[in-house]
């Protein structure tokens, strides 16, 4: 296998951008929304501080994830470079695009269909979803 030439300070800045964006869009933006749809308004207030609990390991975790994310889509951009001729900023947004609509869409659709999620939060999480990886192929696209 060919080895790729993955931008690693750009990744780590996508895994920044991540826990930016995740505190904007679940704060401030939609954070209301997303804890009515999630059920935490009503939770038990012992429960929603046993749940804060482990906010920090699950930061850490939603952390790296975000930074594994982002080197695998650094070689799907690379790898629509070479196939598809794309470049650049069209490459990144492109490549998070599809990435999104054909795993993580299609993927979480299951939650609704069989996991009883409801579509407004199928809706709110994949628009998150869909943002960071566009906010991730920017980045990776354009940082060369």
């Amino acid at each position: 296998m060919p080895v790729v030439p993955i931008n690693y300070l750009a990744v780590l800045v996508c895994g920044v951008a991540a826990m930016l964006l995740g505190f904007l869009y679940f704060g401030p933006l939609f954070g209301k929304l997303y804890s009515r749809l999630m059920g935490f308004d009503a939770m038990d207030p012992l429960a929603r501080e046993e749940l804060k609990k482990g906010m920090g390991k699950s930061y850490m975790i939603t952390f790296v994830g975000s930074l594994v994310t982002a080197w695998v889509l650094a070689h799907a951009i690379i790898y629509a470079g070479n196939y598809m001729h794309w470049s650049g900023l069209t490459a990144g947004l492109a490549t998070g695009f599809m990435s999104w609509l054909g795993f993580m869409a299609t993927v979480t659709l299951g939650n609704v269909l069989w996991g009883r999620q409801s579509w407004k939060l199928w809706t709110l999480s994949n628009g998150h979803n869909l943002l960071q990886l566009l906010v991730f192929g920017a980045i990776l696209g354009t940082w060369k």
